[in-house]
Order: structure tokens, then sequence, then C-alpha cells
């Protein structure tokens, strides 16, 4: 699977594939709308990548003070784009591997 139509076409699927990595499951559950599954797979990781997803995730709670954590945390600056394209570009980037 190499473009975001692919991802978004398995979101008619009841589980992620069980071969991704967690944040691109998190974002998975996400798009479900389930953000309580998508924060428990990525909340006990410490790496910059589920970092990354993690700060997304506390953004769209409107936490931003957790979310600012985690992005520092991850690297990155707060996007100033949509929570929309940030979700689609964190997926592309995750697809890229």
């Amino acid at each position: 699977m190499k473009t975001l139509a692919d991802f978004k076409a398995t979101l008619a699927a009841a589980t992620p594939d069980n071969t991704w990595t967690a944040p691109l499951k998190s974002l998975w559950y996400d798009a479900k709308g389930d953000w309580h599954q998508a924060h428990a797979q990525v909340d006990h990781l410490d790496d910059p990548d589920a970092a990354r997803v993690h700060a997304y995730l506390h953004r769209k709670e409107g936490d931003s003070s957790n979310a600012g954590y985690w992005y520092r945390k991850s690297g990155q600056s707060r996007p100033t784009v949509s929570l929309e394209e940030e979700w689609e570009e964190l997926v592309l980037h995750f697809l890229k591997g």
C-alpha cells in the first residue's frame, strides 16, 4: 500500500492490518473515530514517530499543552495546517516507511 486512497480504502475493514506500525494503526483508529484506541496504540511508546502521532492526537483532542509537549518530544514543530491535512501528511509519511 503506497497511497492515501489505498489507506482510506482499508477503513472499511473491522481492524487495521496487523503488520502495520503502531503510529499507522493509531492513525487508522483515529480515522475510524476511535480516539481512545488511537491513543492506546502510541501512549506507551517513546520513539519520535509515536511521539509525533501522540502530539497530533492531543492537538485533535484540544489539549494544546500536552500536544506541545509531544511535538517537542518528537523533534517537530506544531503544524499550522488543519487537523485533516496533518493526518494526511502523517499517513503518507508512515506509508513511505
